[in-house]
């Protein structure tokens, strides 16, 4: 067996199950879709509560919208806080609606492969059943052969004492299995002319296969209205993928009805229904529920601004009478940093003491500190510094010396610079 037929067995064992209790196959398919249904109800359930919890935040991110305008960085930093905390998601809503596709998919498979995916017969047993249909029934196979099997039952079904008085039971696992359903057949196609039915089928009857895939697009598009609202749709990449959804969905449907058997659209019909009950239970009850959390958000909240408010009164009171006090930075990481550094000083001064008892003990007499040592480097500052080279006072001529000493400037000026008398005596030359 491969992968996909482990998928498809448990929907093809509840479709058998379904059938030979109700001996109704379209009754089956529609139990069928309650069942989904309710297996799918608490997935669902979380989806329309995430839904909702996104869609009552939407005034909150608009005024963060105009807050954070040109901002985009702080804004989204500003939203995903937001959404953390009150506990939502902006695709939470979207994920669980996208279910229901994989089990239409199965359900197709038990439905067009009735012989091999709902009885469980092998292909071998296959072979010779649809040779005994081609030979006694007037079965003629199709080019696709995609509903051979859904021909190949009906006819059995409708030659049924025959064909088991010739091939047997095949162990009980041969179903009589009958799709007609309100005068319809559901292994039939529904087709857009039904006013030119095939041979052997009437107008009223294609008229009413016509109805089941623009029933079905309808009902989808109404669940979808349903849901909208009871929960309008949200802002951003959220709302624009249930607004595809919304487009999608029926257009989809009516597409699907129209290319596969009718039990295809009967779910579908019955799978919308189920979903707008579903709706509209779940809104009720979610509403409920948010509306008492906000109720108690909104409460804390303002118990909060007003322990903020009491406590911003008792400060500008305290600071009328002078009598506030500083208020030192007591933060976990400051303690910590205050806490390293004096362990780092106490342990530094450890060693210091250690190394000079060690030295002691050793009888390493202590070098004197030069003057010129800078932390470890003794001469970092010169061997030759002297501390006191610039201590000694300033000594003023005495007033005598001063008019020699301007002589001796004025007699350096006027005589001619060494380098003028060359150039002239070389000139004279």
């Amino acid at each position: 067996m491969s992968l996909w037929d482990y998928i498809v067995w448990p929907f093809a064992r509840l479709m058998e199950f379904l059938y030979n209790w109700t001996q109704n196959y379209g009754l089956s398919v529609i139990l069928f879709a309650i069942v989904v249904n309710i297996v799918l109800l608490p997935f669902m359930a979380k989806s329309k509560k995430g839904m909702m919890r996104t869609t009552r935040l939407q005034p909150q991110l608009k005024e963060l919208e105009k807050k954070y305008n040109g901002n985009p960085q702080k804004y989204q930093a500003a939203v995903k806080q937001l959404y953390k905390d009150n506990n939502a998601s902006p695709t939470g809503g979207c994920l669980w609606s996208f279910i229901p596709f994989p089990i239409l998919i199965a359900l197709y498979g038990v439905i067009r492969r009735p012989l091999n995916r709902m009885m469980g017969i092998d292909e071998d047993s296959i072979v010779k059943i649809t040779q005994w249909v081609t030979d006694n029934a007037g079965f003629v196979a199709s080019k696709q052969a995609t509903y051979d099997e859904i021909r190949v039952v009906d006819l059995i079904h409708k030659n049924w004492d025959a064909a088991v008085a010739s091939l047997g039971d095949f162990g009980g696992r041969l179903i009589n299995l009958d799709y007609s359903f309100i005068g319809l057949n559901l292994g039939d196609i529904p087709k857009l002319k039904f006013w030119a039915p095939a041979e052997g089928t009437s107008v009223l009857v294609a008229f009413g296969l016509f109805m089941i895939p623009v029933i079905s697009a309808f009902l989808s598009w109404a669940s979808m209205k349903v849901s909208q609202m009871s929960n309008p749709q949200p802002a951003g990449n959220a709302g624009q993928s249930m607004k595809a959804m919304n487009l999608m969905m029926p257009l989809m449907s009516i597409y699907i009805c129209f290319i596969m058997p009718a039990a295809l659209g009967v779910y579908w019909i019955a799978n919308s229904l189920c979903g707008m009950a579903r709706e509209y239970v779940l809104t009720k009850i979610f509403k409920r529920q948010l509306e008492k959390e906000d109720a108690e958000r909104i409460a804390a909240m303002k118990l909060r601004e007003e322990e903020l408010e009491r406590k911003r009164e008792e400060t500008e009171r305290l600071r009328a009478e002078d009598a506030t006090t500083r208020n030192t930075n007591t933060s976990k990481k400051k303690i910590q940093a205050k806490e390293k550094q004096a362990s780092d000083v106490r342990r530094a001064a450890a060693e210091k003491a250690e190394r000079e008892a060690r030295r002691e003990r050793l009888g390493i007499e202590k070098q004197e500190i030069p003057a010129s040592q800078v932390g470890n480097r003794r001469y970092a500052r010169g061997r030759n510094y002297d501390p006191a080279r610039f201590d000694a006072e300033y000594v003023v001529p005495e007033e005598s010396s001063i008019p020699e000493l301007e002589d001796q400037l004025d007699a350096d000026a006027e005589a001619p610079a060494e380098s003028e008398v060359t150039a002239e005596t070389a000139s004279e030359e």
